[in-house]
């Protein structure tokens, strides 16, 4: 289907974990409130809401950075198990309208409404009925995006937070998409953003006086899609179902594990975890390589893997061995992992993605 006819909404619900938990205590509502790992234990903001942004808080912040920024910061625990049934409500929604529907996140999801007869074809009133009925079964307020591709529909979903919509027609495309910065264009973070900004290029409009070619010779292959997107092309279809790439666990230390001795006792921990979580994750597909991470203590980190097809700790010992001597300083993160074989073509290996549950 062309990007002309399709109907893409992308849904995201507002400040999530922050939301979930003002609407089972009313009282928070109003005060500056954020869902996160304690300061003490090095945590991060995961969500916060909007009278925690007024003062600067925003999540992926370090918690201590932000209780400096809002000192009146009521700081809680994350809820996965509330968040989780939330989460399952709101996609039982979404399914109720298209099979279509892509989630990215346990708040955010990609629905095709393309052919669907719902609210007489109308995306824009779909969005609206689903959102209307998000806040009164679910409790909480989403914000859409309605355009004919993913790129622009997620653009559109942050136009009127929160608690709104925006429509991208196909005729407004090209305008909307040439007026954007750079650093709405998918895949652009502060880097490469920045580079675009040093070579005077701003705007995605700015972008598409350059070529393919300059484009590739700048960016690598990453060329090819800055040249599509800056012009509002992106035929990505919603896939309802993701392949799951990989399964991680990991953990930060407090105090720091101070040498390889520490961190293979700490091993042993992450392991009994991480076969917990690879037990419940059935349907996956057969393992390619197993993998340990590192993040040391002035921040550096590292990655050390190896092809295995059934990792056991020896294996991951060995690889802790090899990352940890990169630099031997005290280590304040580790994980393990396995990547999946991706070439694996079967139904089976296919299962949904969740912010949670993948690696």
């Amino acid at each position: 289907m062309s990007m002309t006819t399709r109907k893409i909404i992308h849904c995201d619900c507002d400040c999530f974990y922050a939301a979930v938990e003002m609407r089972d205590d009313p009282s928070l509502r109003g005060r500056p409130l954020a869902v996160g790992g304690r300061a003490e234990t090095r945590g991060v903001i995961a969500t916060c809401n909007y009278e925690a942004r007024a003062f600067g808080v925003h999540s992926a912040m370090p918690t201590a950075r932000a209780l400096q920024r809002c000192p009146g910061l009521i700081l809680l625990p994350p809820d996965f198990e509330r968040y989780r049934a939330a989460s399952q409500r709101i996609l039982a929604i979404y399914r109720g309208y298209t099979a279509l529907v892509e989630p990215l996140s346990l708040d955010e999801a990609y629905l095709d409404v393309s052919g669907v007869d719902r609210c007489r074809g109308s995306a824009t009133l779909m969005a609206q009925e689903i959102r209307a009925r998000i806040r009164d079964e679910v409790g909480i307020t989403a914000s859409a995006g309605i355009a004919p591709n993913k790129f622009i529909a997620k653009v559109a979903s942050d136009w009127n937070k929160p608690d709104g919509q925006f429509v991208v027609r196909p005729q407004d495309v090209d305008a909307f998409v040439a007026a954007l910065p750079v650093n709405k264009i998918f895949g652009v973070g502060k880097v490469t953003a920045g580079k675009l900004n040093r070579l005077g290029v701003h705007t995605c409009g700015d972008l598409r006086s350059w070529s393919v070619a300059d484009l590739t010779r700048e960016f690598g292959s990453f060329g090819a899609s800055l040249h599509r997107l800056c012009r509002g092309l992106d035929e990505r279809a919603v896939q309802p179902d993701r392949i799951r790439k990989s399964l991680s666990v990991e953990t930060t230390y407090t105090p720091d594990l101070h040498d390889l001795a520490a961190c293979r006792a700490a091993l042993c921990a992450l392991l009994e975890d991480f076969r917990r979580r690879f037990e419940r994750a059935r349907d996956r597909p057969a393992v390619h390589k197993a993998f340990v991470k590192v993040r040391f203590s002035d921040f550096s980190r590292t990655t050390a893997e190896c092809l295995s097809s059934a990792p056991d700790e020896a294996v991951w010992l060995r690889l802790l061995g090899e990352a940890h001597a990169r630099k031997a300083l005290p280590v304040r993160l580790l994980g393990v992992g396995v990547r999946f074989d991706e070439r694996a073509d079967n139904e089976q290996a296919k299962v949904q993605g969740s912010l949670f549950e993948a690696g």
